[in-house]
């Protein structure tokens, strides 16, 4: 490790939420190289403790955790540690054209993707358990503001957490605490294998930089977002979206 990298998140514990795959586990990767110590937690068991085995350095742990429920929740809380950071990465998509979308599908999108960050976030902090000048940062998507056929409940429920986090980055600002967004493009996943190789060679014309991102290159956003380099970075959404939205 460097001496004096402002990037490096030595000796601080992060938190990272839906690490099992995709984005989650890139990010948790990546911020175990920069020096963290991570506890990782997502509800699948078998896929978390392979994320887990695939850390570098010591002392990170798992906690098998499902935020369908307050008392899922309320047990994550409980059992952490005092944290300096925290990346909310647990998310669900559902595609469904307005005609056919109804309550219980809003209901499972917006517990996913919106009440249960919001709530993690309101628990650790009421039970003290973020450092001041710690760093909270939520996954949210280039979708709030590019619509796409049949997103809609998605595109709502990261919209909805672009502006909890602004409204969570005010409040928190006395105590130094920073809380901002990242907005990925089309990230490649495993997700995206459920995607015909046809829509994806169309989709993928519409990028700028002429391809679809890498996980680990959100997990560089976010180990910037925890580390000491971005003291003066709150309330922010940081489009990575191959340009995407410039058009």
């Amino acid at each position: 490790m460097i001496e004096n990298n402002p990037f490096s998140l030595n000796e601080k514990t992060v938190l990272v939420t839906g690490a099992s795959s995709g984005i989650g586990k890139a990010i948790a990767q990546e911020c175990a190289k920069m020096g963290a110590k991570l506890i990782i937690t997502a509800r699948n068991e078998e896929r978390l403790k392979d994320t887990l085995q695939s850390l570098v350095g010591n002392g990170h742990q798992y906690i098998i955790a499902d935020f369908s429920s307050d008392d899922g929740i309320n047990d994550l809380v409980k059992s952490l540690p005092i944290l300096d950071g925290m990346v909310h990465c647990a998310g669900l998509i559902k595609r469904l054209p307005l005609k056919f979308v109804n309550e219980s599908h809003l209901t499972e999108i917006m517990q996913t993707n919106f009440f249960a960050p919001a709530l993690i976030t309101q628990k650790i902090y009421k039970a003290k358990k973020i450092q001041q000048e710690g760093s909270v940062v939520f996954i949210s998507s280039v979708a709030t503001g590019f619509a796409s056929f049949g997103n809609i409940m998605y595109m709502a429920s990261k919209g909805a957490i672009n502006s909890l986090s602004k409204g969570i980055a005010f409040e928190l600002a006395t105590q130094k605490i920073r809380v901002n967004c990242i907005e990925p493009g089309m990230i490649v996943t495993n997700l995206t294998k459920a995607i015909s190789d046809e829509e994806l060679a169309e989709d993928v014309k519409r990028y700028p930089l002429g391809r679809f991102g890498k996980p680990e290159e959100i997990g560089y956003a976010a180990v910037y977002l925890l580390s000491n380099a971005s003291k003066w970075i709150t309330g922010s959404v940081i489009k990575i979206d191959g340009g995407l939205t410039l058009r």
